[in-house]
C-alpha cells in the first residue's frame, strides 16, 4: 500500500473511532488560547496525568512548546457550538466570547460548566511528525454532576448516552 493510500485509509479508520470532544486551553500570561481537540487521553494514575496531541500549526502550540500549563475541558452535548467556535476561523480572544470561562489560580482559562475541566501542569513533551505530544500532570479537576458527553464520530457530533447524573 502506498503512503498516500495508507494515509487515506488511516483517516477513514479514525472516522470510526468515537472520541470525546474537548477544548484545550492555555495562556501565556497576556493572551488566552483555545482549540477543539479529540486527541486527548489518560496516561497514568500514578502520577495522575494525561496527554494531548497538538498540531504544530495550531496557535496555542508555541505557547505549549514554551512550557505553559494547560486545561482539558471535556464538553457536554449542549456545548457543541463552543467546539465549532474553537475549531473554526474565529481566533484568539474571540474564542472566549461565549461560554462560562473562568481562570484558575495559576492563570489558566477553564470552562466552568464543562463535563470536566482538568487543570494540568506541563510535565514533558515530544515531537512526532506534524504534532507534539504534551504530557500534563493533573493538579486540579472540576467535575460536573451531569454526564451528557459530546462525541465526534464519522465527521459529526453525537452523544453516547442520555443525560445522566452521578450519585455522590
Amino acid at each position: 500500500m502506498s503512503q498516500a493510500d495508507l494515509k487515506g485509509e488511516m483517516l477513514q479508520a479514525m472516522r470510526r473511532l468515537a472520541k470525546s470532544v474537548t477544548i484545550i486551553t492555555t495562556s501565556n500570561g497576556q493572551e488566552r488560547f483555545a482549540m477543539s481537540a479529540t486527541a486527548v487521553d489518560s496516561l497514568s494514575t500514578e502520577p495522575p496525568s494525561l496527554l494531548i496531541c497538538v498540531n504544530k500549526t495550531a496557535s496555542l502550540h508555541r505557547v505549549l512548546a514554551a512550557g505553559a500549563d494547560f486545561c482539558v475541558n471535556i464538553l457536554g452535548l449542549e456545548q457543541e457550538q463552543l467546539s465549532h467556535l474553537c475549531s473554526g476561523p474565529v481566533k484568539g480572544e474571540a474564542r472566549f466570547q461565549q461560554g462560562d470561562w473562568r481562570t484558575s489560580e495559576g492563570g489558566i482559562p477553564y470552562l466552568g460548566d464543562a463535563q470536566s475541566a482538568i487543570l494540568c501542569q506541563q510535565d514533558g513533551s515530544f515531537s512526532y511528525g506534524t504534532h507534539t505530544v504534551f504530557i500534563g500532570r493533573i493538579v486540579q479537576i472540576h467535575n460536573s454532576a451531569d454526564i451528557s458527553p459530546l462525541v465526534y464520530l464519522n465527521g459529526a457530533y453525537t452523544t453516547t448516552a442520555p443525560s445522566l447524573a452521578i450519585a455522590n
